[in-house]
């Protein structure tokens, strides 16, 4: 560019300030319309490429792309904003993220804002080891702070090209600057890297999916995807799908979940019903509660394009085959929207009943799949498990068609294990043993069922004896706590048969005097009800929940069940979340949860005359000249889940009216936000005019652009850094008010 004597012009485009639902109130295709709108202006003023920036939303950020690449022909880079952590606003990595984008057809991916390029850098080093696209990083100045009412940052232009440097040598290929750089520090960057060759982009042939929040790959220890999710063989679940009944299907969800399901396979072609939006509903529902990645299981093109294009992350796709009208259908949505897809080894002419011919299909698949621009890594082979019962030879068949796809081939497969032992009885015990053996000739994935023991005992064994579970850790982490009980349960019996009569009669007894054993809802049966409360605002399923409470109800007391289920749920997930290892949209979505039940409550506290006293007010804005409250959005929602009356000023909130607001409800805390750094110093403003006329007031504040130092430094009684820290802070105020 620079030889030429001529740049680019790009148009760029940031977040909306806004969360998509059903964590936020922003509908997936109004966000889209909107990006479309600015493409179509940037296209029709002549601009060279599209830059997306500042991206702390994955699902926001797939809205942007699709815009872009939709509705112009530009080149798109797309970079991501992350937290200290690596992470960005609702949970994402740079490996889920690198997935997502390379996926969609980014052209250039990378970092931008945030962090200096300092902090940036070991983040940038990561997206380079799995990235097979040119990486962009716009650091910040580094970190800023206040100096005499001004917003300064830590790194000059000296230092700041001396650290770009290493950015360039560790595989950045397109450098920048973000908040505080200069043209002085763009310019010094330039001359730092002259001469350093620009790294050569290789194809990391990494066959990956990802949810929201985390990448899975394919290639090291098998995957586990969870079967339950499909009608087939279900009574229940097919009545769950004729009557909407998203609950249930939650549940299902929830539990693989908890049983170390990696994937989650969805399934909901039924008769009768409309498949496409029954699809729809469902992949919603889950990525709304779940974190899991889903393979998005359909014979409907139709299904499938509109699951594909609300799915938040890289999708596993099931299925394509071999016959010409299937790949021609299917290639274009597999391209278009990112997924690695399941490639079953049949073709016009059925299934091949020999290794050799379902190897010909895989290739005939491979070829095809190339001429649409769909790479080898991006295809599970699915060598079809057939019925032991009505082949001898099928599953020495399948075994020999798994070897040779990762042998001769070089690549990856999966099978639906629970295929094999159709029509036998006791059939855990044949399908164990074939995911064994399976797995020893190199199986990628198993469509399996995650809640059988057998299953998982098979699984967990072939990571020992395969090496692929360091130290054992896994194993006995796993099964020496069952051992323990099992041991505990041996001696719990040995001392009751010693004396069987008495331990008879004083069981009798108990269950006579205190109700033991009562099926009417009472005693036990309330502790069950409030425990399932619990975990529905855990996991944060809102009609779950508010079904539990209703339930509830009956036998407890509204304000007791507040203080010993809801408000204990919220400060699990809360702690979870200051821990990392709960994120963003799992904090809101139990939150909402938590929302469904209180309303139940409340309503039940109403119609009984009894009151729920508030634990004091809070004041919330976004400072002048700010536009944005997608994070004070988020603290409201939280404060209010513990009881704080929260008044919301909305955004870009003058200080003095701030300030009257304070004075006249007297309030006892004041949070503030704000995004940008230019607008700081009215957060300043605005904290000199409460300490002026509001002296009681604590103020607390937020935003990307803040640090422990800055807040320090503009006479913030709290820095807070997430959502969960304002909640903190208000308690122990209010606490001591």
């Amino acid at each position: 560019i620079a030889a030429a004597g001529h740049g680019y012009a790009a148009l760029d485009m940031g977040p909306t300030g806004k969360l998509l639902k059903p964590y936020g109130d922003l509908e997936f295709e109004d966000t889209y319309e909107a990006y479309k709108e600015v493409v179509l202006i940037g296209k029709a003023a002549g601009a060279d490429l599209v830059i997306i920036e500042t991206m702390g939303d994955g699902y926001e950020l797939k809205a942007a792309v699709l815009a872009a690449k939709e509705n112009s022909d530009l080149p798109v880079f797309a970079t991501v904003t992350l937290d200290e952590k690596g992470k960005m606003l609702t949970g994402g990595n740079v490996e889920s993220v690198t997935a997502l984008l390379e996926g969609l057809g980014a052209d250039v991916i990378g970092l931008n804002c945030g962090l200096g390029p300092i902090q940036l850098l070991p983040f940038m080093r990561d997206m380079a080891k799995v990235s097979s696209s040119p990486i962009l990083v716009n650091p910040n100045a580094g970190l800023p702070r206040s100096e005499g009412g001004k917003t300064v940052y830590d790194i000059d232009a000296d230092e700041f090209a001396t650290a770009m440097q290493e950015m360039a040598r560790n595989g950045a290929t397109v450098l920048g600057g973000c908040c505080g750089t200069t043209p002085e520090h763009i310019h010094k960057t330039k001359l730092a890297c002259d001469d350093i060759p620009v790294c050569e982009i290789t194809d990391k042939n990494r066959t990956v999916i990802s949810s929201y929040s985390h990448a899975v790959t394919f290639g090291g220890r098998p995957i586990l995807i969870g079967e339950r999710i499909n009608p087939t063989g279900k009574p229940k679940f097919k009545q769950a799908l004729k009557d909407k009944d998203l609950t249930y299907i939650l549940s299902m969800g929830v539990a693989q979940q908890e049983s170390r399901a990696d994937v989650l396979d969805v399934n909901v072609g039924l008769p009768g019903i409309d498949e496409p939006q029954m699809m729809v509903d469902v992949v919603k529902e889950l990525q709304g509660v779940l974190d899991l990645p889903l393979q998005i299981d359909t014979s409907d093109p139709v299904a499938m394009k509109r699951a594909l294009r609300i799915y938040n992350g890289k999708p596993l796709i099931n299925s394509v085959n071999g016959k010409k009208e299937v790949m021609e259908q299917i290639f274009p949505l597999v391209k278009h929207y990112g997924g690695v897809v399941v490639a079953l080894a049949l073709d016009e002419n059925g299934i091949p009943e020999t290794a050799d011919g379902r190897l010909a299909v895989a290739r005939k698949i491979y070829e095809t799949a190339a001429s649409y621009g769909i790479p080898k890594k991006d295809i599970l082979v699915d060598c079809l498990c057939m019925a032991v019962s009505s082949d001898k030879n099928g599953a020495l068949t399948t075994l020999e068609t798994v070897r040779r796809v990762r042998d001769e081939l070089g690549g990856k497969t999966v099978l639906g294990v629970s295929n094999v032992s159709f029509g036998l009885p006791m059939r855990e015990n044949i399908n164990s043993s074939f995911f064994l053996l399976a797995m020893q000739n190199g199986l990628s994935a198993g469509i399996v069922n995650p809640n059988l023991e057998a299953m998982m005992q098979a699984y967990d064994s072939f990571l020992v004896l395969s090496a692929q579970d360091e130290n054992c850790a896994g194993y006995v982490g796993i099964y020496g706590p069952k051992e323990a009980e099992k041991k505990r349960q041996k001696e719990i019996l040995k001392a009751a048969a010693v004396n069987q009569a008495a331990w008879v009669s004083g069981a009798a007894g108990a269950g006579n005097s205190n109700g033991a054993g009562n099926t009417s809802g009472t005693g036990t049966g309330a502790a069950d009800t409030g425990s399932a409360l619990k975990k529905s605002i855990v996991k944060g399923m809102s009609q779950a929940a508010a079904d539990a409470a209703k339930l509830a109800l009956k036998d407890t007391d509204a304000l007791e069940l507040i203080n010993t289920d809801m408000i204990p749920a919220l400060d699990e997930v809360g702690k979870g979340f200051e821990a990392g290892t709960v994120f963003l949209p799992q904090l809101l979505m139990s939150a909402e949860a938590a929302k469904a039940a209180f309303a139940v409550v409340k309503e039940s506290m109403e119609a009984s005359g009894e009151v729920q006293e508030k634990k004091g007010k809070v004041i919330l804005a976004t400072v002048k000249g700010d536009i944005h409250d997608i994070g004070k959005n988020i603290v409201k929602v939280l404060l209010e889940n513990y009881s704080f009356d929260v008044m919301d000023l909305g955004r870009d909130v003058p200080p003095e009216t701030i300030v009257e607001a304070a004075v006249k409800e007297h309030v006892p805390v004041v949070g503030l936000s704000a995004l940008m750094t230019t607008t700081v110093p009215a957060m300043e403003d605005t904290i000199k005019a409460l300490r002026k006329d509001a002296p009681w007031v604590k103020v607390m504040v937020g935003g990307a652009v803040l640090t422990q130092e800055y807040a320090d430094a503009i006479g913030a009684d709290a820095y807070c850094k997430d959502a969960m820290a304002s909640v903190n802070f208000a308690t122990s105020v209010i606490g001591e008010a």
